[in-house]
């Protein structure tokens, strides 16, 4: 309380020079309440009626006036809200515009990593599409042969995986060559 008592002398002291009056020290009979005060309510410390909303009207008390100003508040705050309209969930953009494919150019290609339990590195590209979007295709299978200006076809299924992964490059169409079967080998 001190401390507090201490900044606020200083202060009236500088804002005495500021304003270019000489009051005594305004918080010699204060009392000191935990709430904000402002510039404005500065010279009311001494106010038996003041509160942390200024200085309470005498018709009512400093609860009803607490009270008031808390209903004051909510109400704008409301208004306020209400003036902005509904908030409308954001509608999802599909990335072929609606389009079962889509031909794209690749771009590059990268690798994304899956989500915890898994642990295989996922090949994709980045691809151009007709549309204009650049946007992450997965190639599915093992092993591919699309590099920079391959002409491959997308459609929009996701991997389960890897977040943000929608688009799937079909294999065997355009320059993306088909899925190689695996011989069994008998051991």
């Amino acid at each position: 309380m001190a401390l507090i008592r201490s900044v606020f002398q200083k202060f009236s002291h500088g804002l005495s020079q500021i304003i270019g009056t000489s009051k005594p020290s305004l918080l010699s009979g204060a009392t000191l309440r935990p709430c904000g005060i402002s510039v404005r309510n500065y010279w009311d410390l001494d106010n038996p009626r003041f509160c942390r909303y200024g200085v309470v009207p005498e018709n009512v008390t400093i609860k009803e006036w607490e009270i008031i100003k808390d209903r004051e508040y909510w109400h704008h705050t409301m208004v306020r809200r209400h003036s902005l309209g509904p908030r409308w969930p954001r509608k999802r953009i599909h990335a072929l515009n609606e389009q079962p494919q889509m031909k794209g150019i690749v771009i590059r290609t990268c690798i994304k990593k899956p989500k915890k339990p898994n642990s295989a590195n996922r090949k994709c590209v980045l691809v151009k599409l007709s549309n204009g979007k650049e946007k992450v295709a997965f190639v599915p299978g093992v092993g591919h042969n699309l590099q920079e200006h391959s002409v491959v076809l997308v459609q929009q299924k996701k991997v389960p995986d890897v977040p943000q992964l929608r688009l799937r490059v079909l294999r065997g169409i355009y320059d993306c060559a088909p899925i190689v079967k695996q011989s069994q080998k008998p051991q």
